[in-house]
């Protein structure tokens, strides 16, 4: 990758520029395309209808479409001067003169390509619905900051994130394994949805006076920072209802899935870190709440899919 401010000869100086890519892929948000594709397998895997090449092309897909998303916002978000010497977070590569522009967008162009040999295969697979699902996956991953209607800057992020790494993801995963569509899978990816949103919360609260300033309209701006650590709390609490709903069968159809209810322990371990955000906590330290709730997002996917695998 070119386009660095970094001179590319030298161990060191190499060592830094993969530093920078890899922060400019955000780790600490990838468990939010992660977590749903677990959990679809999980489910798969519990019907007798898991099929392993399948779960990774969904998750390659799923990671690639969330590294395009993260490139993109990067660099559309140091168009508007979003991402300011004001900023709070982790630092941003383009705004940072880090990463040039035009690399960054090479790098958003190549992440989303990824997904097109993914979508290929499992429409292979499993038919048109999975080219219709991976384009709008794709432009909505540019829109999400980019275009002349960008999705974060209407205050409708949090909507995208619950539907796309939430129930879509989920289902997409199924599916790709199971060949059929089925409710169940969808209603069970709003748990991940949530906590994916939980995470949109974190980041539009603590940046929510810059992003004001740069006419960023999210819901946190819109609604207001108490309205954001609600929504946080929200999140969390929902995630868990679902899971004990789900263990004990008041959703699915009145099958019970017990050892689902595991997916309940990363939500209270959450629990003091609500009590924080609902305290007032605010600015850099909610960096850490950031890839906390990263974390519980990943758990989350992972004990509800082994859950559902094994009950």
């Amino acid at each position: 990758m070119t386009g660095t401010a970094l001179p590319p000869d030298g161990p060191g100086q190499r060592e830094g520029a993969v530093k920078v890519w890899f922060g400019a892929m955000r780790p600490k948000t990838l468990p939010a395309a992660a977590a749903p594709v677990l959990l679809g397998t999980g489910i798969a895997w519990g019907e007798g209808v898991a099929h392993l090449p399948s779960a990774v092309v969904a998750l390659i897909g799923a990671l690639s479409i969330q590294v395009g998303c993260n490139f993109a916002n990067d660099y559309f978000d140091a168009r508007t001067g979003v991402d300011g010497p004001q900023r709070l977070g982790p630092v941003r590569a383009v705004a940072a003169g880090l990463v040039t522009p035009r690399a960054m967008a090479i790098a958003t162009a190549m992440a989303l390509a990824l997904v097109v040999p993914c979508v290929a295969y499992l429409a292979w697979r499993g038919g048109w619905p999975f080219v219709a699902i991976g384009v709008a996956a794709v432009v909505l991953a540019v829109a999400y900051t980019g275009g002349p209607f960008p999705l974060a800057y209407l205050g409708l992020g949090d909507v995208f994130v619950l539907v796309f790494f939430g129930p879509v993801a989920v289902l997409w995963t199924y599916a790709a394994q199971a060949q059929a569509w089925s409710w169940l899978p969808a209603i069970a990816g709003i748990g991940p949805g949530l906590l994916a949103t939980a995470l949109i919360c974190v980041n539009n609260l603590r940046d929510i006076d810059g992003d004001r300033a740069a006419g960023k309209r999210t819901l946190a701006v819109k609604c207001g920072a108490t309205f954001a650590r609600l929504e946080y709390a929200g999140c969390v609490v929902a995630a868990g209802a679902l899971a004990v709903a789900i263990a004990s069968g008041a959703v699915g159809g009145g099958v019970s899935r017990p050892w689902t209810l595991a997916a309940l322990l990363p939500c209270a371990w959450l629990a003091p870190t609500c009590a924080s955000v609902l305290g007032g906590l605010d600015g850099r330290p909610l960096n850490a709440v950031l890839g906390r709730t990263g974390r519980a997002l990943f758990m989350y996917g992972a004990l509800m899919g082994f859950g559902w695998a094994v009950s």
